[in-house]
């Protein structure tokens, strides 16, 4: 059994936990580097496809598995964030290098100021509130015509930085490892926004306001933060997804995208980076696992492949309350209970992971 002896407050600030733990971190960062050069074009394409939206869960993970302020709006942002990249170097002539942060910090004011009149709702009514948002959000595209040319849509460009042009069909080896830098600089980016004083009131907002509020706690400043960080991060991906598809309208980002990025996290596993990236595994991945079961299924039968209209949003349905009914953790929940059997053997036991349903007296008063 391996046990960690912390003898100062350092311990838990850190960038990482101890030397194998930043271990696993570099050993994942040397396969992803490995890529390229064992996977095909389109495979290659498929795990860019996962980055963007872990990048995406990592941008909502701070609102709502951080701060406990649930979302089913974030599709706007992605929104904002996609039209803002597109506009800014279509219209503007703004290089990529620039265009990509300035999408991301609109789409960061743009969640300030949905935080700001919404900063006092909890819970449902918080959700109702940006779900609302996420349905206006296409009408505005629209009404907008003479900038994000409505229904008709926006062609993204080439990126060109340096000189050096990516393209997502033309080089997508390129187009990776931009993906791929972006993401790195994400996971750094939260995980030291973890371990600050910021990250810390994120907890505290999360675990309760009411005790938040008592240790000095500013709660409508510290929403209206984490809703600009998590909308700023979440434009960012919404930047790269608009080059990645190559082409977008007003129902790209639509109501659906938003439940899709909620569930995700939901799925991964609420509160953990790693939660965001098993997430997208499977957002991104199950498409292409639906195609390929049913086209398998179709050769053994010797029948043609017939596509189901909603299979996709049904499968995801039902992958979302098995882990509601039987792991509420995620997978990210799941795999920290097996390694955790594994390091307490043979004195694990399974009533260690039971549930209790306890809460801050505290919440009361709420």
């Amino acid at each position: 059994m391996r046990t960690l002896f912390k003898t100062s407050y350092d311990a838990d600030i850190n960038l990482f936990r101890d030397g194998r733990h930043a271990m696993w971190y570099g050993l994942l960062l040397a396969i992803a580097i490995v890529l390229p050069f064992v996977l095909g074009d389109f495979e290659l394409g498929e795990v860019a496809h996962v980055l963007i939206w872990a990048i995406a869960g990592m941008g909502l993970m701070i609102l709502v598995g951080q701060t406990g302020q649930p979302s089913l709006g974030h599709a706007s942002f992605l929104a904002v964030g996609c039209y803002a990249n597109v506009i800014l170097q279509n219209d503007y002539g703004v290089p990529f290098i620039l265009s990509l942060p300035i999408a991301g910090l609109i789409a960061g004011l743009a969640g300030v100021a949905i935080a700001l009149p919404t900063s006092r709702l909890h819970g449902i009514y918080l959700g109702i509130a940006t779900l609302a948002v996420s349905v206006l959000t296409g009408d505005l595209i629209v009404i907008a015509e003479p900038v994000t040319k409505g229904v008709f849509g926006l062609y993204a460009p080439q990126i060109t930085i340096f000189g050096i042009t990516i393209d997502r069909y033309g080089n997508p080896d390129r187009f990776y490892w931009l993906i791929l830098a972006v993401t790195v600089i994400v996971v750094l980016l939260y995980k030291n926004l973890l371990r600050s004083p910021l990250g810390r009131s994120f907890a505290a907002v999360r675990d309760s306001e009411v005790s938040a509020r008592a240790m000095g706690v500013n709660i409508p400043r510290t929403k209206a933060v984490s809703f600009g960080l998590s909308a700023g991060i979440t434009g960012i991906a919404g930047a790269l997804m608009g080059h990645y598809t190559g082409i977008f309208n007003n129902e790209t980002f639509n109501l659906i995208m938003s439940i899709q990025l909620l569930l995700m996290i939901v799925i991964g596993g609420l509160g953990s980076i790693h939660g965001a990236f098993f997430g997208a595994i499977v957002v991104a991945l199950l498409p292409q696992a639906i195609v390929f079961v049913r086209d398998t299924v179709s050769a053994v039968a010797g029948t043609s492949s017939v596509a189901i209209p909603g299979m996709e949003t049904a499968i995801f349905g039902i992958i979302l309350v098995v882990f509601i009914l039987f792991e509420p953790m995620g997978i990210y929940g799941r795999w920290v209970k097996i390694r955790t059997w594994f390091e307490l053997f043979p004195f694990a036991r399974r009533d260690m992971f039971r549930r209790q349903r306890s809460y801050l007296k505290t919440e009361r008063m709420r």
